[in-house]
């Protein structure tokens, strides 16, 4: 299958910095007409002027909402129904975490945690999903994490609403093998970007890039792979421990590991 994107049009959630940023600006490098969800309108309108200079783009449109709510889900569903917007390629990236211990930490983030990385992703493929399969093509990306693969003490809310991003997407790819409609999980490792910007945490040095996540990501679908691990190959490996380990002594090791990170003393910050 050529590596390119022409023909397609691809929402990106998520798209207004970070990960789903880079991930905009590749589809459109490849052809794909792309359209922006985020929250933030002044990023999405900056973003899509820059996509418009690029030579060869298929054309971009900018939709503002917000996925972690029900309410605001319906009204993004609807925005694109109106405005006769369909989608080929549906690419679930938003998400956010909670760093810290559960217990200390506010409440309302981590509420908005799950509905954002669950209860967004789910409505967004029910609709659009349906779509897809009434016309026997297209395909869905979520954006999982290595975190999926293990409980993480101090990650508590966070890993787990990416093991639930894995467990549905590895079903859903199945509910929908020879309809013509490809579904795939990507799980990057930890990613040079402001995840932790508003706390004392802080990402590792030597992190992945976003636009080689992308762009590693776009490869892997185009490829027809179940499932993608667009970063360094230490981030797979480290997905196996969970499999083979008792999960007690896997949720110990990587509560010991978050420890030496300190986002068991994670504050909030500026």
């Amino acid at each position: 299958m050529k590596n390119d994107y022409r023909g397609v049009t691809a929402l990106i959630t998520g798209a207004s910095k970070g990960l789903g940023r880079e991930y905009a600006l590749e589809l459109a490098r490849r052809g794909a007409r792309v359209i922006l969800l985020a929250r933030s309108g002044s990023d999405l309108r900056e973003l899509a002027t820059s996509i418009r200079e690029q030579p060869g783009g298929a054309g971009v449109d900018v939709v503002v909402g917000d996925l972690a709510t029900p309410d605001g889900t319906d009204r993004i569903l609807r925005e694109l129904r109106e405005r006769e917007l369909t989608v080929d390629l549906l690419l679930n990236n938003a998400g956010a975490g909670s760093v810290g211990p559960f217990l200390d930490r506010p409440l309302e983030p981590q509420l908005r945690t799950v509905g954002l990385n669950i209860g967004g992703l789910l409505t967004l493929t029910h609709a659009i999903g349906a779509e897809l399969v009434a016309r026997g093509a297209g395909g869905i990306i979520n954006v999982g994490s290595t975190a999926a693969f293990q409980p993480m003490p101090y990650q508590a809310s966070y890993a787990a609403t990416k093991a639930f991003v894995l467990s549905f997407t590895e079903a859903l790819a199945e509910e929908l093998r020879g309809t013509g409609v490809h579904v795939m999980a990507a799980h990057p490792g930890a990613i040079a970007t402001g995840f932790f910007d508003g706390t004392s945490a802080e990402i590792r040095s030597g992190a992945d890039k976003p636009a080689t996540i992308a762009a590693r990501t776009l490869d892997d679908y185009t490829r027809r792979r179940a499932a993608s691990y667009p970063g360094a190959l230490l981030n797979r490996i480290t997905t196996w421990p969970a499999r083979l380990l008792p999960r007690t002594a896997v949720a110990r090791i990587t509560g010991k590991l978050n420890r030496t990170l300190r986002l068991d003393k994670v504050v909030d910050v500026g």
